[in-house]
């Protein structure tokens, strides 16, 4: 049996695509039938089990579609792309898990959640966007976009990219049913791609949704601290985090500090788009009470639920 009594996992993106990063519906349906094997691991040690997700490519095609279709059919806006990206992903997980869980005769079914994020509407980044999302297009293309409302930037040669804020995340706004339903024996797909941006306009509690993308790593820890879970497993497609990657003194981080992570973190060591975000996240959660996170591959998940050696584990 597992120490963790609940465990947030968050499943990358290389558990959403296929290996050589295809994205047509067969290779997503096998890349996350291959994922729910090992979250169905993670089920049989007895503990109670919350999914995230990324759905980077996913959002990507739909923007493309957005691009093509535009002198037809409005652009659909951010907000949208996440929640249509949650539903996909999200009712491919049920199926996929509910037969993963099946054929090891477990009881436990899936269910799938669309999710909002709060964030600030004062948040600094809406005032300078720069995460940039979506393909390249020559100048005439973007200036479509640009028409609608959107923000485009020169990038050189390769041509103009969208960028849009990518704020804090401030509370996953669905928390009280999600974890309702993780304790009525469900496992809980949900927050995928960080959760779908909400702001609060203070009208009476309403909330609307604003074009924005949240990194879906540091809403997997806040999701794991208003859970009040023990512990967070961040899957990757490696099976610890490294320092000094890329050099002939790179080595793999296992059991770690928050002091020893953070110095790392300072030294630049972890990159701003791939493993900085994870290690970020880790060091919020334990921070905030959390018992254990660990970063590690798909493929390890159940061992460091297990609380086996495996890959880099940041404690309290």
């Amino acid at each position: 049996m597992t120490s963790a009594r609940r465990v947030v996992i968050a499943l990358g993106g290389n558990a959403m695509t296929g290996p050589d990063g295809s994205a047509t519906p067969a290779a997503q349906r096998d890349a996350i039938g291959a994922a729910c094997r090992h979250v169905a691991e993670v089920v049989a040690t007895g503990a109670e089990v919350v999914l995230t997700h990324g759905n980077g490519p996913q959002v990507g095609n739909l923007l493309v579609k957005n691009e093509l279709a535009a002198h037809e059919v409005p652009p659909v806006p951010l907000d949208w792309c996440v929640a249509q990206t949650q539903a996909t992903i999200g009712f491919t997980l049920a199926d996929e898990l509910d037969a993963a869980l099946a054929a090891r005769g477990l009881p436990q079914r899936t269910a799938s959640l669309i999710t909002r994020t709060l964030v600030d509407p004062d948040d600094p980044h809406f005032r300078e966007p720069s995460k940039p999302v979506g393909r390249f297009l020559p100048r005439e293309q973007a200036e479509t976009f640009i028409a609608h409302g959107q923000l485009w930037e020169d990038r050189g040669p390769r041509g103009w990219r969208r960028v849009v804020a990518s704020p804090e995340p401030r509370s996953v706004v669905d928390v009280p049913a999600i974890s309702a339903l993780a304790a009525a024996g469900f496992v809980v797909a949900c927050a995928g791609g960080g959760g779908i941006p909400v702001v609060d306009d203070g009208d009476g509690g309403a909330l609307r949704g604003v074009e924005a993308v949240i990194d879906k790593d540091l809403t997997a820890a806040l999701l794991a601290r208003e859970l009040d879970a023990d512990t967070l497993v961040i899957a990757t497609d490696v099976p610890n985090v490294m320092v000094d990657f890329g050099t002939p003194s790179a080595r793999p981080l296992a059991a770690v500090t928050t002091a020893e992570l953070r110095g790392h973190a300072a030294d630049g060591q972890f990159a701003r788009g791939s493993m900085g975000p994870k290690v970020d996240a880790a060091l919020r959660f334990v921070a905030a009470g959390g018992q254990r996170a660990v970063i590690t591959s798909l493929e390890h998940i159940s061992d460091a639920v297990r609380g086996d050696d495996v890959g880099t584990v940041l404690s309290a």
